[in-house]
């Protein structure tokens, strides 16, 4: 027997949140890069995996709707 579709729609999500919220906040903490040239260009390094690691929730979370729609 499956999850319901609804309750796999919420974990994904919330699973979505709490990675982006993570990835948020390791930016933002005490051991942050001072201000600078070569602390922007790391900067610009995570903001592009972050970028990409959204992404890859945002379509895992768009393909389990289309999964939970199939299975409607």
């Amino acid at each position: 027997m499956s999850a319901r579709p609804g309750r796999r729609r919420a974990t994904v999500a919330a699973a979505v949140l709490a990675a982006a919220a993570a990835l948020l906040l390791t930016g933002c903490g005490p051991g942050a890069n001072p201000p600078g040239k070569a602390a922007a260009t790391a900067d610009d390094g995570q903001v592009q995996q972050m970028r990409q690691k959204v992404d890859a929730a945002e379509s895992a979370a768009a393909q389990a709707d289309s999964d939970a729609t199939q299975n409607n």
